[in-house]
Formats: structure tokens, C-alpha cells, sequence
């Protein structure tokens, strides 16, 4: 009989977890709905200037690493290819929505550690353009497979204004 009773409660206490976790998202969605809606991608877009793959690690509100975005399904990590076109940086995420940051809007470009709750063991892990979408400040970051490319991404959208 006890062993059932502390199954039951070590259940009872997962579930606990579980609701915890899914009150938490969905007051953050509520919290965040009053953010401006994410650019569109435009129907066509130029030749790409630079392209990469790896990881959408997520977009946060610029400044606070940790507070991820989590409208609509732009804080679900992803599988995507990163494209610098003449019109903007294009985020084609698998499995999820592509995101889409207009060259006019990019404010900085930057190499860090972590983003939206991700932590990496080099300081140069991920690629992290800070952008302005209706006068909010946004993070976006990116795993590259391949981080050799990542000065030169920086390189242009910050010296570049892509």
C-alpha cells in the first residue's frame, strides 16, 4: 500500500510540473500579445548573399536573454536555413513558420553565449541579430552548423547595414 501511495503522489507531483509549465507558457503568450505583429516575408525575394544552416534558438525582447518570445509559434525552436537577401535576413524554419527581419529594422549583430534560455560552452556559440519591429527591440539567435561564418555575418549587417 505504500508503495502505491508514493507512486500516486510522485504522478501527482509530475502533473503538478506539467500544468506549472503550461500555466506558465500561456500567461506569457497573454502577457506578450500586445507585441506588433512580425514582419511578413515578402513574396520574392532577391539573391541571397549569404546563407547558412543550423538552429533557430528563438527571438527575446532585446536586453533580457532569457525572456523568450513566445506569440503564434516564434518560440519554438527549429531546424532552419539563415539567408541574408537584399530586402532582409530570412529565417526558413522546418516544421514552423519562417520569420523575417526587414534590413531597415536590424540595429546590431553580435556573437554570444545564450539566448532564450540557451546556453552554449563558447562565447561565440550563436549568432544574435538585435532588430526594432514597431519601436520594440527584439533578439533573434541562430546556431550555425558551421560558426567560421559567423564575423562575417556580423560584418554584414552591422558594417554593411545589410
Amino acid at each position: 500500500m505504500t508503495r502505491v501511495l508514493l507512486v500516486l503522489a510522485v504522478f501527482l507531483f509530475f502533473a503538478l510540473c506539467v500544468y506549472g509549465m503550461w500555466h506558465g507558457w500561456k500567461r506569457r503568450q497573454v502577457k506578450q500579445a500586445d507585441l506588433p505583429a512580425f514582419p511578413a516575408t515578402p513574396a520574392t525575394l532577391g539573391e541571397a548573399k549569404l546563407a547558412t544552416t543550423g538552429v533557430y534558438i528563438g527571438t527575446t525582447n532585446a536586453g533580457n536573454w532569457q525572456d523568450r518570445i513566445q506569440v503564434g509559434d516564434i518560440g519554438h525552436r527549429a531546424e532552419a536555413t539563415l539567408s541574408l537577401v537584399p530586402e532582409g535576413v530570412a529565417i526558413e524554419r522546418v516544421g514552423a513558420t519562417p520569420i523575417f527581419i526587414p534590413a531597415g529594422s536590424i540595429r546590431d549583430a553580435r556573437t554570444d553565449r545564450g539566448l532564450a534560455g540557451k546556453v552554449m560552452f563558447n562565447e561565440e556559440g550563436l549568432l544574435v541579430v538585435q532588430w526594432e519591429n514597431e519601436g520594440h527591440l527584439f533578439d533573434t539567435g541562430f546556431r550555425g552548423d558551421d560558426k567560421n561564418v559567423y564575423d562575417e555575418w556580423v560584418v554584414a549587417l552591422v558594417g554593411g547595414k545589410a
